[in-house]
């Protein structure tokens, strides 16, 4: 190996320590003290609850581990947004599961939380997989009531999720396993099947200290919202355990005797590991984001056996589209070329931005997928669209809408993962948060943002420094150092994965090496639903 490889795999090997650590961390919820007292209750915590529930030796995808990193630390932080939530087996059926995770802040919603919970109902929502929650929750973090409770994405947004899954026929199962106070109680109720650990699981509309203020009378909360009550006296709750593990062990039995869903047949046979070395993608992706790279090199790895058909290769090879399996499942690959290429004209293309070419190969190779039911894998590492008045003569911008157009309407599931640059129109055109992928997921050296932290260091730069200007006020070249590095540091830090994985713009970071593992599972949820009609709607020629 070269030492530019060696320079490649020593920098992202530095960043997944990173990222191994920031997420033990936030694995432990609370902490220690909260853990220890959780456990002299008699009740496991989240993470155990679901280590329990789901089957020995069978993998989890978290989703969203880093939600809420780095935000409300002024009231001590909420890690993971105070939920747990992912994909995972139980008996044998993908399902997803959601945990609250009473270590923090007693289970309570912050408006991060809310997100989550309604990105966990959005991904059983299109994929038709069931869904379990283990409910542990306070309810509203009332100091932001009013950013949790009254817009459409917020706390009421659950229960009319619960309507919807109970409509569409998706399974839902609750286990009261602590709290579930005010509106939160709807949400096992709403369920399918709702059950309740007898002594540390209670559920009512209000508390006994809400009941003496409002209506004075005197009642403990377990005779006002118990097992015992709800089991025996109003029938709220379909059955009472004496423990988490009984209770999981009852959910454990029904999942063993529900029936097959339909499934939307997309093609796989026998998994094989790429022939090409995984590990070789911590030296093949630059350290410094600006230098060129072949895509194809890190598509070979992720591939089985290493084989990819490429789609037009010669044509539009700023974009490399091409068919292969991963773990068995057929895949349409769209992916940003990084490395210098030669148009068709044979004028040289820089890496990682969108051209005319190239863009209007993607939209075709979109449709294709579609036409022939092949889920989409997008790759991004993209600056964005070309600029200037070439490619404005050259109409980038219809070009770059018929590709957007196609990608909008697939209906074939999506699935993203931010490699690298995840710039401008870019992260739109390459299936961005905002255009519905299944999962999306970054590497750590992904970067989420306008424009680089350069080019808008500059720009805002350019901008307060005209600003003072007409007022009147002169700006010496120290104070305009100082302002750039403000602004730099600023953007940069909003460039950041955590930055959009505390935030949910993407599910979460991964080693690249969990990348099959992610895509994988994605499209196994996603075999759950038939896939509608394919209409691309206008597209201009």
């Amino acid at each position: 190996m070269d030492l530019e490889f060696n320079k490649n795999e020593d920098s992202i090997k530095q960043l997944l320590y990173q990222l191994k650590t920031k997420v033990k961390k936030t694995q432990m919820g609370g902490g220690e003290k909260k853990i220890e007292s959780h456990h002299k209750k008699g009740k496991l915590t989240a993470r155990e609850r679901i280590d329990y529930l789901i089957d020995e030796g069978s993998e989890f995808l978290e989703v969203g581990v880093l939600a809420g990193e780095g935000m409300y630390q002024e009231v001590g932080g909420c890690p993971s947004g105070g939920v747990v939530t992912g994909i995972g087996y139980v008996q044998g059926r993908q399902c997803m599961i959601v945990a609250n995770d009473a270590t923090v802040k007693a289970g309570a919603w912050f408006p991060i939380t809310a997100k989550k919970n309604l990105r966990a109902q959005e991904i059983a929502m299109e994929n038709h997989i069931p869904i379990i929650y283990l409910v542990d929750s306070a309810g509203v973090f009332l100091p932001m009531q009013n950013e949790i409770f009254p817009d459409k994405e917020h706390f009421g947004r659950q229960f009319r999720n619960n309507a919807k899954m109970s409509a569409m026929g998706i399974v839902q199962i609750a286990a009261i396993m602590g709290s579930c106070v005010a509106g939160g109680a709807y949400l096992p109720i709403m369920s399918d099947e709702a059950m309740i650990v007898d002594k540390t699981g209670s559920i009512f509309l209000a508390g006994s200290y809400l009941v003496k203020a409002a209506i004075g009378e005197d009642i403990d909360n377990e005779t006002l919202g118990g097992a015992t009550t709800h089991c025996e006296i109003s029938g709220v709750t379909d059955n009472k355990f004496e423990s988490d593990e009984a209770c999981l062990d009852y959910i454990k039995s029904i999942f063993n005797k529900i029936g097959q869903s339909e499934s939307a047949g997309f093609d796989r046979v026998e998994a094989a590991l790429p022939k090409e070395k995984q590990e070789e993608i911590y030296g093949i992706l630059p350290a410094d984001r600006v230098k060129p790279y072949d895509i194809v090199d890190v598509i070979k790895r992720l591939v089985d056996n290493s084989e990819f058909d490429e789609y037009k290769a010669l044509y539009g090879q700023t974009i490399v589209c091409g068919y292969g399996r991963i773990d068995g499942w057929a895949v349409g690959i769209v992916a940003n070329q990084r490395k210098v290429v030669k148009s068709k004209k044979g004028e040289m293309q820089m890496g990682g931005v969108i051209y005319s070419d190239s863009a209007d190969k993607a939209a075709r190779f979109i449709m294709n997928c579609n036409q022939r039911k092949i889920p989409l894998v997008f790759l991004q590492d993209v600056s964005g669209f070309m600029v200037g008045s070439k490619a404005e003569h050259g109409g980038i911008i219809k070009d770059g809408a018929k590709m957007v157009n196609a990608m909008a309407n697939s209906t074939v599931p999506k699935f993203t993962i931010v490699i690298g640059n995840s710039y401008g129109a870019g992260n739109y055109a390459m299936c961005g948060k905002a255009y519905d992928p299944r999962l999306i997921y970054a590497w750590p050296t992904a970067q989420i943002a306008v424009m680089s932290g350069a080019s808008a260091a500059k720009t805002l730069l350019q901008i307060k420094v005209a600003t003072l200007k007409a007022q009147g006020k002169e700006i010496t070249k120290e104070e305009e150092d100082n302002l750039l590095k403000e602004i730099t540091d600023k953007y940069n830090e909003e460039l950041s994965p955590y930055y959009a994985a505390a935030r949910l713009w993407v599910d979460g970071i991964i080693d690249p090496l969990e990348t099959r593992k992610v895509i994988s599972m994605g499209i196994e949820a996603a075999n759950h639903a038939p896939v509608e009609k394919f209409n691309v709607g206008v597209i201009q020629t």
